[in-house]
């Protein structure tokens, strides 16, 4: 029988109640509460917290503060890693980034979804206890490979994978994967050109 986290991960409904996901997001916080307090130049300090946060950290990796994630533990960098200040990664499922990557202030990454029809999310006769929450919810991962630019205030919903060489533009909503050496923007954000002799 899978465990909570594996459900999660192979994007099937979970419950977010589980004992086990519940320690890792509290584990999640603690880390990420001492990570964001620690001062901009404790690069040693700051190092070790994140090995601890996440599942994989390459080199030169920069994440300024604040920052903020669900699990941590899903969260996989690769070498040369900007991520500004204020982002949020949801990681119920995997959030996997390429290496010489850019990610802008305010830049949000979702992999947690709940079913849209309200019969499918809603728990029917649901009585209020600790182990099971009242609704359904499922994850779905989010890849950005090699060489991407993700522009300010960015909102990447479950599922995409971005393309190596691809920029997104400020203030666009990524609901479908966008292709490798391609410039997109908007909402829905759409491909607008191809770009690096492509």
């Amino acid at each position: 029988m899978k465990s909570e986290i594996e459900k999660c991960l192979d994007g099937q409904q979970f419950n977010t109640a589980d004992q086990e996901i519940q320690a890792l997001i509290h584990r999640a916080r603690r880390l990420t509460r001492e990570y964001n307090t620690t001062a901009s130049d404790d690069v040693s300090n700051r190092k070790i917290i994140l090995s601890e946060l996440f599942n994989r950290v390459g080199n030169n990796v920069n994440i300024d503060t604040p920052f903020y994630c669900d699990y941590g533990k899903h969260i996989s960098l690769g070498s040369n890693v900007i991520i500004n200040i204020n982002c949020t990664f949801v990681d119920c499922n995997r959030i996997e980034i390429g290496n010489n990557v850019l990610i802008a202030s305010n830049v949000q990454i979702y992999t947690a979804a709940h079913p849209v029809e309200m019969q499918e999310r809603l728990v029917e006769g649901w009585i209020a206890n600790e182990e099971t929450p009242y609704f359904r919810t499922y994850a779905l991962p989010v890849k950005i490979e090699d060489n991407v630019w993700i522009g300010g205030g960015v909102i990447i919903l479950p599922g995409v994978t971005i393309g190596r060489n691809s920029v997104i533009g400020a203030g666009s909503i990524v609901t479908k994967s966008i292709p490798e050496n391609s410039v997109a923007f908007g909402n829905p954000c759409r491909v607008v050109r191809s770009i690096n002799n492509r």
